[in-house]
């Protein structure tokens, strides 16, 4: 479980054949095998780290619903270790899967991001939403997605300040909207989903 609070901003070390290296320091302080790290809103495995990088197996599951794929050597990603359950709980409840893939229609500070149709109907105003990993308060939805403020600090010290018109980033919808969703409909047969992506 995580926070949406970014520790910092790693750089992607290597990519290939299902294998995320990430340069990193603040987020190696304590680390152990096993541990989990969100990278861009998406949980991941520690299963080999170094002085100053980590490394995580990505399955095929995680490439086809995260941007992972888009990465490239030297892109920056936003990280943040596990919370503790003594932790100030300064964003929302954040699980690490991501639902999606939006696309960036207006930077910040008014960033505005298009859903997949499939994700538009857990955007409610001043509800919480997750964009590549940072908690953030939802302003406005809109016809297409959604609109947030985006404060100096946030974008100065994650990868939102960077983003720009047509940019695609991970989203995770509140995950208490989608088990309310769940329950009011327990009497309707469930239907296998696929990954939403970007339409």
């Amino acid at each position: 479980m995580f926070t949406g609070i970014v520790e910092e901003m790693g750089r992607v070390r290597r990519l290939d054949e299902g294998r995320l290296d990430i340069t990193a320091t603040k987020v190696l302080e304590d680390v152990s095998l096993g541990d989990s790290i969100a990278v861009n809103g998406c949980c991941l495995t520690v299963v080999e780290f170094g002085p100053d990088w980590w490394g995580a197996d990505l399955s095929p599951e995680t490439l086809e619903r995260t941007g992972f794929a888009r990465l490239v050597s030297g892109d920056a990603v936003n990280l943040e270790r596990a919370v503790r359950a003594q932790d100030r709980l300064g964003g929302h409840l954040v699980q690490g899967h991501v639902d999606g893939v939006g696309r960036v229609i207006e930077a910040v500070p008014d960033l505005h991001v298009e859903l997949p149709h499939t994700l538009r109907r857990y955007v409610v105003e001043k509800g919480s939403i997750t964009v590549d990993g940072v908690s953030l308060t939802v302003v406005q939805p809109t016809e297409a997605g959604f609109t947030v403020a985006v404060i100096p600090h946030t974008a100065q010290v994650t990868t939102l300040g960077t983003r720009v018109p047509n940019d695609l980033v991970n989203i995770e919808v509140d995950a208490i909207a989608k088990y309310v969703e769940q329950l009011m409909t327990a009497s309707s047969p469930v239907t296998p989903t696929t990954p939403a992506t970007q339409e």
